[in-house]
């Protein structure tokens, strides 16, 4: 702890001491109640994981591809992007792999990765979208690819003090895992305080612990999605979240499509069963974030589009899903 708090220090000292660089202006995310809101204006929140973002060849070519791509998700209804630092697993997901992560072994940040991290932020805002940043991954962990608790304090804090100019950026700490991650939001809070801040604390069903979810500034669980109706089950969980902490509740992975290799379904699963479990979701007062299989395999597979993005036009299993994502006025005028 003596080591996070000189951290923590020479980091708010950097800032308070730093050539005069202000805030960038732009859009600001923030919490009211059990909503979202985008400039003080209501925020649908609806997502997609994109964990391989930072390290996509076609999404990173230059700045107007990449806002080009946005700007697509933007038009399918999605205005929030879920990325991930870490994507050096071993498990043979589309690019991913040794390096490819923000971190260097003693927490210190890649700038190559950093400034990727920075223009999609950037380009976010333009497009007046969201990035859900996502610090650190159990795939990573369960491969033993781990920081150490010095580095990862270390870590922490360069993305904090890096990422204070962009509003339209939530921090989340984990992907289904919650080592240390009070520790993580207090390190967070005390060099940015109106940051937003959430953790995926596990796999399917597990909630969080009420610690943590008093804590955190929305909660982010991936809900119950095995279960023949699991629809249902993710309806009750998202409304006694929100009942109980009184703050946004998003779910992080609704349904699934993907390989039984890494968590799927073992019995076939239809487009219906997303679009049930995201409009119950809806329906409870909660948001979505869209998960897909569009990066569990390697290039080649009949799960992954070419160019590595999940976008519409490859799958006709996630049209479906997209075109209901895209009308999503259409629906939620009768329930919010």
């Amino acid at each position: 702890m003596r080591t996070l708090g000189l951290l923590v220090s020479m980091a708010v000292c950097a800032l308070l001491t730093a050539p005069c660089a202000p805030v960038r202006a732009g859009n600001v995310i923030c919490v009211e109640g059990t909503r979202f809101t985008l400039n003080d204006d209501p925020f649908e929140f609806t997502g997609i994981s994109f964990f391989n973002a930072l390290y996509n060849a076609e999404f990173n070519k230059n700045a107007d591809t990449r806002k080009g791509y946005i700007r697509r998700f933007k038009g399918l209804g999605v205005n929030v992007l879920r990325v991930w630092c870490q994507w050096d697993n071993t498990r043979g997901f589309i690019d991913g792999g040794k390096d490819r992560t923000l971190y260097h072994p003693d927490g210190s940040l890649k700038p190559e990765v950093l400034s990727r991290v920075k223009g999609l932020a950037r380009h976010a805002d333009e497009e007046g979208c969201v990035i859900l940043l996502v610090l650190f991954s159990r795939e990573s962990w369960r491969n033993d690819i781990r920081l150490g608790d010095e580095a990862m304090d270390r870590a922490v804090v360069e993305v904090t003090s890096a990422m204070k100019p962009y509003r339209n950026m939530i921090l989340q700490i984990w992907n289904e895992f919650d080592h240390r991650a009070i520790e993580c939001y207090q390190t967070i809070k005390g060099l940015d305080p109106e940051r937003l801040v959430t953790n995926s604390p596990g796999y399917a069903g597990v909630l969080g612990s009420d610690e943590e979810n008093r804590m955190m500034d929305y909660l982010s669980p991936h809900t119950t999605r095995k279960d023949d109706r699991h629809w249902e089950i993710a309806e009750r969980e998202i409304k006694s979240l929100i009942t109980k902490y009184g703050k946004p509740v998003v779910d992080d992975e609704p349904a699934r499509k993907g390989t039984p290799r890494f968590g799927g379904p073992k019995n076939p699963t239809h487009p219906t069963d997303h679009i049930l479990h995201i409009y119950n979701v809806w329906r409870a007062g909660g948001y979505a974030i869209y998960h897909h299989d569009m990066f569990q395999t390697g290039y080649g597979s009949d799960a992954v589009p070419p160019n590595g993005i999940p976008l519409d036009g490859f799958s006709p299993y996630h049209d479906r899903v997209f075109d209901f994502l895209k009308n999503k006025e259409r629906y939620l005028k009768h329930i919010r």
